[in-house]
């Protein structure tokens, strides 16, 4: 089978990407519709978790639209933080985009490679003692810090804090595609939810990360590629090794 059309179920990038170079050399057309978009929890649905969040003196965070939804929630709830919190971020990126919110002092603010085990690191035996709260979407499962700071018996407690929210999809024909690159399991709820009769036929799907495998096989979806791996760190890398052998 040819391929000709790609649709990517994320935001179309705004600086120069590896599409563009693979639509050039191998004459396909990449088509970009987020399948979902990340909305902060409102103050009723987070109270239900009944969670009070000065009962902890750490924080550990992953992703820029949680800190805003964060911040957002503790003023809607007259949440005062305390200069003492602590912050755990995964990356420096996400670290440094605590500064919107708060002055940015590192003896309060450690940051990670992007490895969960760089949060272990980070923490050692001089912060082993505080109470953590892990900052979460409403779509994550028990994901790979939460599992190491079970490992190391460190007290936490998880927190959903933003949800993902089907976008409007049903004036996209997806039969129309010959490969659709879903990255996350609420991709797969939102194509089902616009396209509830949707049957794969023809239509190939790319897997990029662990966490959509799994849904992707509980609603029947055969993956014709999945990354990331060793070869294919990327879609982008991927999809051009694909499109070379076929």
């Amino acid at each position: 089978m040819s391929v000709k059309k790609i649709l990517i179920s994320q935001q179309q990038p705004k600086t120069a990407s590896p599409y563009a170079s693979i639509a050039e050399k191998f004459g396909v057309e990449f088509d970009f519709k987020p399948f979902f978009m990340i909305e902060p929890l409102t103050s009723r649905e987070f109270r239900t978790q009944r969670i009070n969040i000065l009962d902890h003196t750490a924080i550990v965070f992953s992703a820029r639209t949680t800190i805003d939804a964060f911040f957002q929630l503790c003023e809607e709830l007259r949440v005062k933080i305390p200069e003492t919190m602590k912050y755990f971020c995964t990356t420096e990126a996400v670290a440094n985009y605590l500064q919107k919110h708060i002055v940015y002092r590192k003896r309060k603010i450690f940051f990670g490679d992007g490895k969960p085990e760089s949060i272990l690191n980070l923490i050692g035996t001089k912060h082993k003692d505080e109470k953590f709260l892990i900052a979460t979407s409403e779509s994550s499962s028990k994901d790979a810090v939460t599992m190491l700071f079970e490992s190391k018996k460190l007290e936490f407690v998880t927190a959903t804090f933003v949800k993902p929210v089907s976008q409007n999809l049903k004036d996209v024909d997806i039969k129309s595609y010959d490969l659709v690159v879903l990255f996350n399991p609420a991709d797969v709820k939102s194509l089902y939810e616009n396209h509830p009769d949707f049957v794969q036929g023809d239509t190939k799907f790319v897997s990029y990360g662990k966490s959509v495998v799994k849904a992707m096989e509980d609603a029947g979806l055969e993956i014709e590629i999945s990354a990331p791996t060793p070869q294919a760190p990327s879609v982008a890398k991927a999809l051009e090794t694909y499109l070379t052998n076929n």
